[in-house]
């Protein structure tokens, strides 16, 4: 039998289905560039609703997000999760139509590095000397870019920040995954529901207006958008941290390629050594996990 220490293959294909999906997402978001990144933002949480909304009929748990509806507590983590993901949807959509996918690549390059930061800071973990030199190559990549550019890299840490904290709260949120999800989206669809109203009413909006090429990919905002999120929530709790640790590293690897070869977006000098240190950092947080693993008979029941 296999144990809670143990990866599950039901989990390891939820997790990579999700990561590839998340990995071919920017050329999808690529197509609604003439599309204001809000209103793009809005119709991911309304489609979203039904998506969610039907899975979770089929699984028959609608009783859990009626008892989580009534929850004041949960409701209120529910909503800060939601703000947190609504955050970092809207910041990765306006970096993919506005050319800076590379920027969102290193975003989530380094988002792993920053869950650990959080668990040493917030839960008192102890983190190996491999870790600790994985944090600090990453560090130096902001401090080259920061340098060069003469700010901070916002998308990327905007990214990494509110990515890290929604997987951090999402953690203690006392429903499961899918349950949270539809949760989340149904507390983001009031305003999204008003945002879309307003544009249709003032005639600046594209969905139902312009094309219907732009109306169907603002409908296939929910399918991008709900389906591999609800992949990786499901696959998170069949596999070990270690392993998503280095799985996740899928999409942003092909939001690079796709960034550098179909969007050809600059490669300049600063990220000629910036991108390096990231890999060599992600490549000793992967050497630390695989330390960590456990091994033999404590991987079994």
């Amino acid at each position: 039998m296999t144990s809670k220490h143990a990866d599950r293959p039901q989990g390891f294909a939820f997790a990579v289905s999700a990561y590839f999906l998340w990995g071919f997402l920017p050329i999808y978001m690529k197509a609604m560039s003439h599309i204001d990144p809000i209103e793009i933002l809005a119709h991911r949480v309304l489609w979203s609703v039904p998506i969610a909304a039907v899975v979770l009929v089929m699984l028959g748990r609608t009783g859990d997000l009626r008892a989580a509806l009534t929850n004041r507590k949960t409701l209120m983590m529910a909503a800060m999760t939601a703000a947190l993901i609504s955050i970092n949807w809207g910041v990765y959509i306006w970096s993919i139509v506005s050319g800076h996918a590379l920027d969102a690549a290193l975003g989530y390059y380094i988002n792993p590095l920053f869950s650990v930061f959080l668990g040493m800071v917030l839960l008192g973990e102890r983190l190996s000397g491999a870790k600790w030199c994985a944090i600090l190559l990453a560090l130096a990549a902001v401090v080259v870019l920061t340098v060069e550019t003469g700010r901070l890299p916002i998308v990327a840490v905007a990214l990494t920040v509110s990515w890290g904290f929604y997987a951090y709260f999402k953690r203690s949120l006392p429903v499961g995954p899918n349950q949270g999800f539809l949760l989340e989206v149904l507390l983001l669809m009031p305003p999204a529901f008003g945002f879309v109203v307003y544009l249709m009413a003032t005639g600046t909006g594209h969905f139902l207006q312009d094309t219907t090429a732009d109306t169907l990919l603002l409908l296939g905002c929910g399918v991008v958008t709900a389906v591999p999120l609800m992949l990786y929530a499901n696959g998170a709790k069949l596999l070990r941290l270690s392993t998503i640790g280095m799985l996740q590293f899928i999409a942003p690897t092909m939001i690079f390629l796709i960034a550098v070869f179909v969007f050809q977006e600059p490669f300049g000098q600063a990220r000629m050594v910036a991108f390096p240190l990231i890999w060599l950092a992600l490549l000793l947080y992967c050497y630390a996990l695989w330390r960590e693993r456990p091994r033999g008979r404590t991987a079994l029941s």
